[in-house]
């Protein structure tokens, strides 16, 4: 991620100041004379530019240093080197000091301290974010940068009011990209500015019990000549003097590098033939409403989430992704594909199954090998959109059908009588004839060791429609297409039949028409006929898993006049 991270702190005696900075040197493109062995005429200017880096962080701090500067202003002497990383992987370097090696690069960040530590940012845009100074703002514009700024004090038992102001900032160029790692940065800053705040406090404390301040600020009150020689000694205390951490810029050093790694390479681009399909919303929605969530709990239990600091974005985000835990690490057979789920209930028992599932109600497995249960979901939830998925894995009690579609429940779990006598369900009861030895059993032996009973109070046909499952099950019989292709051609049907969803949605729900002209749009969408009953009971449930992006979007487009020309 092309981002720099830096330390900002207001000092009493010279205002804002840059602290400690990190940022990422990306590794040159390699030119074509240097892959046909011949070094380009450049390559010894990087070389000594690397040999250089050094040199010129010290230089940047020793002209910094000419000007007024305090303790409190100043985190390495001037003679330090800094602190590098490299990251063997993308060969991307990590280089922190106290300033920016890039003169362009100082007045940018420079400017990000000003107004992360000002009180003119917080009118223009802290009001919108959080009721008082501390917090995150986001401000900037194309020129300078856009910035993600996180405010926050450290208790300082000699300051005016007894803490110091600090900030966190992170400045890019790409606003969007600033914008959607919000609850990323919010979330593992905070875990940061804890851990600082929390050690600081404890020095604070310590201080406090040996020579209490204000005891001693109340009687000098009246001293005329004490405040300025207080003032003046007081505004030099250094970050590493408040917190007492030995080894602080290294573990900022740590902590900052790493953050730029893990926020560049959590979001990736990916090539797409065409516009986003409604289950890649709705991901992008639920991903998004878990880092909230997330950040959220983070914030109410205060630090006790500070183990997760190094956790992978990958790792945080598996259980959105996946919905469930990786069924393939538990033991035991496991269904394959829809084709063997038909092999083994048969092609009448899996067409009620399937039947059930596509119109929305309940669909219940109750076993007592949650990994072969878990593998049947998975198999059926690919029947539907993402969006009208709601599953519980494995579960010792029952949950109501609106918390769930998909429920696994354990073998001694009683279905409640409303539920097994309504028609809105379908239980699967998966018993076995003998004991065995779950872990060498193999897929293609489930139908020698289990027994599935499918039981529903439904009274309705299934051999109609709808019109999706028709198609399906004719691919599926078809021997000569290979799983993949029958994959792909669900695939097909899905987007076909989402497609009728969404016009469906726009013409009735947003444009408000009635029953009479529905009903002729869904004769030019072909949805009537035969099986014309389960057609809009199946559109009608996918409507429930359409994104609020898209369902936004049409709004909007109302709102604005944007009407469709046949109004």
């Amino acid at each position: 991620m092309n981002a720099l991270v830096a330390l900002c702190h207001f000092c009493e005696l010279h205002g804002p100041r840059t602290l400690f900075c990190t940022e990422a040197l990306h590794p040159p493109s390699p030119s074509p004379s240097s892959q046909a062995g011949i070094p380009a005429p450049g390559d010894r200017d990087r070389d000594g530019d690397r040999e250089g880096e050094g040199l010129t962080m010290r230089a940047n701090s020793s002209a910094t240093q000419r000007g007024e500067m305090c303790e409190g202003c100043r985190s390495l002497p001037a003679s330090h080197p800094g602190f590098v990383s490299i990251d063997d992987e993308t060969g991307i370097r990590f280089l922190s000091h106290q300033h920016p090696r890039q003169p362009q690069l100082f007045s940018v960040v420079r400017q990000a301290c000003v107004r992360s530590l000002s009180c003119e940012v917080n009118s223009d845009v802290r009001l919108h974010v959080c009721p008082g100074r501390e917090g995150p703002i986001f401000f900037g514009d194309e020129q300078h940068g856009f910035v993600f700024s996180h405010t926050f004090f450290i208790k300082d038992s000699l300051a005016r009011g007894f803490q110091r102001w600090y900030s966190i900032v992170m400045v890019a160029m790409d606003r969007i990209y600033l914008i959607n790692s919000w609850p990323f940065l919010l979330r593992h800053l905070k875990l940061t500015i804890q851990s600082l705040q929390s050690t600081a406090l404890k020095v604070f404390d310590s201080e406090q019990g040996v020579c209490p301040q204000r005891a001693v600020r109340i009687n000098s009150v009246f001293s005329p000549a004490v405040f300025p020689h207080q003032r003046s000694g007081n505004a030099a205390r250094s970050l590493t003097s408040l917190t007492q951490h030995p080894n602080l810029w290294a573990s900022l050093h740590s902590s900052f590098s790493w953050l730029l790694k893990a926020c560049g390479s959590r979001l990736t681009e990916k090539l797409l033939e065409g516009a986003p399909t409604e289950d890649t919303l709705v991901l992008i929605e639920r991903q998004t409403e878990q880092e909230e969530e997330m950040s959220c709990w983070e914030g109410a239990e205060g630090g006790a989430l500070k183990s997760q600091r190094h956790q992978s974005e990958s790792e945080l985000g598996h259980d959105f992704l996946c919905d469930d835990v990786k069924f393939d690490e538990l033991p035991g057979p496991k269904f394959r594909s829809l084709r063997h789920l038909r092999q083994v209930l048969g092609a009448a028992e899996f067409r009620q199954l399937a039947w059930h599932v596509l119109m929305g109600n309940q669909v219940i497995w109750r076993g007592a090998h949650p990994g072969l249960i878990q593998s049947a979901f998975t198999v059926l939830k690919s029947l539907l959109p993402v969006g009208c998925v709601r599953s519980v894995p494995y579960s010792a009690q029952y949950e109501e059908a609106y918390k769930c579609n998909f429920l696994g429940l354990s073998p001694d779990v009683p279905i409640p009588t409303h539920v097994s006598s309504s028609e809105f369900s379908v239980l699967v009861d998966v018993s076995t004839e003998r004991n065995f030895q779950i872990s060498a059993v193999h897929d293609d032996d489930i139908c020698s060791l289990y027994q599935f009973t499918i039981s529903s109070a439904n009274t309705q046909p299934t051999d109609r429609g709808p019109t999706l499952l028709n198609k399906l099950e004719v691919a599926l019989s078809n021997e000569n297409l290979s799983v993949d292709v029958v994959s792909h051609c669900l695939l097909c049907l899905k987007e076909e039949w989402m497609n009728k969803v969404k016009v469906l949605f726009k013409f009735s729900k947003v444009d408000g028409r009635g029953r009479e002209d529905t009903q002729k749009v869904l004769a030019l969408l072909g949805a009537t006929g035969p099986g014309e009953e389960d057609n809009v009971r199946l559109l009608k449930f996918w409507m429930t898993g359409l994104s609020k992006t898209y369902k936004s979007h049409l709004m909007t487009a109302v709102r604005g006049g944007e009407r469709s020309p046949s109004q």
